[in-house]
């Protein structure tokens, strides 16, 4: 007999453990078979690979936040949850939009299932976000975090109008990376101050202009890998430039370049191509200038976590050693 909607086990918002242990890292779990009903197998075999095969950053920078917070384990499940439903809805709908064939050396959703299925998939991760943060009931978290989604939808939206827009800026390019990168690295810095209830204003803004930079560096980063520069982790090389698409460090290196430069550009199919059209020191040198540039934003970001001493609690400072190690990493990629 086929299981009915209805007669389906409520999934109720877990109980608050009977004591508040600290959170631990291998606890971390956050999808489980309980969060998506039995009867829709194929959506569950889907959400199996998208989150088996996720680093799962968010969720740890939320863990690494929330600790010195002294957040519940409770709260911090379902804080990382709520990134990673986030994150990896995007990812659905940015693969689709894009669309792309893999996803972490897979073929991505849309092209194994279809992409219908991909897009329901998505907007049933959405869903769940807003039920689960609805059950929790603090109005000001389920607030920003629909602030978040409609930033990357909006970032989505004007990032398609880019593709084959070869004299895209940085400035226009940053505005898309604040609305759909950024907004998740804000919103895992501001969301455990949010539970705790702390709703400090200059606070708030501070932890904004923060996860902007990390935002900004590590998409800046991953600009980077496109052109094989840091490339450590050896993903496909010049994928954006094939695709139509500028990223911040292609509208960085033909800032300079003739119009039939930047033509020429645009039908590169190997990163041997792309120097020898610029030149190997031209290259070379608009790297470190990038670098230089990123680097003044991390000593920035440096500069906003000195200033987050005063507005912490004595027992909360220890969480500025955790946020001044972000920046280097994301944008240097272990170099």
């Amino acid at each position: 007999m086929v299981q009915s909607p209805m007669d389906a086990p409520e999934r109720p918002f877990p109980a608050k453990p009977p004591t508040a242990k600290p959170f631990q890292l291998s606890d971390l779990k956050v999808f489980s078979a309980r969060d998506f009903p039995s009867y829709l197998p194929k959506l569950n075999s889907l959400y199996d690979e998208l989150f088996s095969s996720g680093k799962g950053f968010r969720s740890r920078l939320i863990q690494m936040i929330s600790s010195p917070l002294g957040l519940r384990s409770d709260q911090v499940h379902l804080l990382a949850q709520t990134i990673e439903f986030i994150h990896n809805a995007s990812l659905l709908h940015d693969d689709l939009v894009d669309r792309s064939a893999l996803r972490r050396n897979k073929p991505t959703a849309w092209l194994k299932y279809s992409p219908e299925y991909a897009v329901l998939a998505g907007d049933y991760l959405l869903a769940r976000v807003m039920v689960n943060l609805s059950r929790y009931g603090n109005l000001s978290l389920i607030q920003y975090t629909a602030e978040i989604i409609s930033d990357l939808l909006e970032g989505e939206w004007i990032q398609d109008t880019l593709i084959d827009d070869w004299n895209v800026g940085l400035g226009q390019l940053d505005q898309v990376h604040n609305l759909k990168t950024a907004s998740l690295f804000k919103w895992c810095l501001r969301a455990p101050f949010l539970a705790q209830e702390n709703y400090d204003k200059a606070l708030h803004e501070l932890l904004d202009e923060m996860g902007s930079i990390l935002g900004l560096l590590f998409q800046r980063s991953d600009d980077l890998l496109d052109f094989d520069v840091r490339n450590h982790e050896g993903k496909a090389i010049l994928g954006d430039l094939k695709s139509g698409y500028l990223n911040s460090f292609g509208a960085f290196l033909a800032h300079e370049l003739s119009s039939s430069q930047r033509a020429q550009l645009k039908g590169c199919q190997s990163l041997d191509e792309v120097q020898a059209l610029v030149g190997p020191e031209r290259f070379q040198q608009r790297l470190e200038d990038f670098d230089k540039i990123n680097q003044q934003f991390i000593d920035l970001y440096l500069h906003h976590a000195d200033s987050l001493k005063e507005m912490l609690g004595k027992g909360e400072l220890s969480l500025l050693e955790t946020l001044k190690k972000l920046p280097g990493p994301l944008y240097w990629r272990g170099s």
